[in-house]
């Protein structure tokens, strides 16, 4: 598996996402399981149109261009709102992304590690590196390879145990950024059922314990991905700007409060959602 990320890591963006389109709708045409919760999840959002339709390549682009984004050279990255990183990080405190599966998710790490992580590359005078959280593969060779993936200058990952629950804790504390997708599901006991889109949906609460630990600072981020192979742009919001509340302490209200500041960021791009991810089923259990 290692050689054929490598061989595509060399392939240009644009025959990545080509090659992803058409294998987004090979999966969508062969799989009446993944096909009929696609459906289930546009039609009850209300999405129509061109942008219900483009969701579906748009999902294989996100898993090709997995390759060049690992082990490949740098991709094009333009930001809108990098300054509210660089304000972030001026007071030494940690920062929290919260990226829902919209676009090109794994591409905003790698770029704020590129930009802000290490002392010395540019506009990272603070050198803040950036932890985030993934889900370890079941198969070894898998799993290492993900982990050789998501660790790079600037970038760490914590994996989905308590271990690294610590790791994330100990980045904010050090005035260092984490970074984690607050619309995966987590494992029985580690959630909460709370809105999303209108639907229950088991919403992890880890997210909120991290945005209300002392002096952490919410952004809320996501990678658009450009037309053509042009690359991609991130987009920095404070949670200020999204939301018109601060964070309730109480873990069903806040879990539903970042589900629908998710929401918010989704509508601004829906064809880039991973509409097809199975968001509404029950958590597995722990362990």
């Amino acid at each position: 598996m290692r050689a054929l990320f490598g061989l595509l890591a060399r392939w240009p963006l644009l025959a990545l996402h080509a090659l992803g389109w058409c294998a987004g709708w090979g999966v969508w045409l062969a799989s009446p399981t993944y096909r009929r919760r696609w459906c289930e999840h546009t039609h009850w959002v209300g999405l129509r149109g061109r942008a219900r339709w483009a969701s579906i390549g748009a999902a294989g682009q996100q898993v090709f261009e997995l390759p060049r984004l690992w082990f490949g050279p740098s991709v094009r990255v333009g930001w809108e709102g990098a300054a509210h990183i660089e304000a972030a990080l001026a007071q030494r405190r940690g920062v929290l992304f919260l990226t829902p599966h919209l676009g090109c998710f794994e591409v905003t790490p790698r770029a704020y590690a590129e930009r802000f992580g290490s002392p010395g590359v540019a506009g990272a005078a603070h050198g803040a590196p950036i932890t985030v959280l993934y889900r370890p593969a079941r198969r070894p060779a898998l799993d290492a390879l993900l982990r050789q993936a998501r660790q790079r200058p600037g970038m760490a990952a914590a994996p989905t145990t308590l271990a690294g629950v610590r790791q994330l804790m100990q980045a904010l504390r050090r005035g260092e950024a984490v970074g984690l997708l607050p619309d995966q599901v987590p494992p029985q006991g580690l959630g909460v059922w709370a809105p999303f889109f209108g639907r229950p949906a088991y919403t992890m609460t880890l997210a909120a314990r991290l945005a209300q630990q002392p002096g952490v600072q919410v952004l809320l981020a996501w990678g658009q991905r450009l037309p053509w192979g042009r690359g991609y742009v991130v987009h920095v919001q404070p949670w200020a700007q999204v939301m018109d509340e601060p964070l309730a302490p109480d873990p069903v209200e806040a879990a539903t409060q970042i589900n629908r500041a998710m929401e918010r960021l989704i509508r601004r791009c829906p064809e880039q959602y991973l509409w097809g991810y199975a968001r509404y089923k029950s958590p597995r259990a722990l362990g």
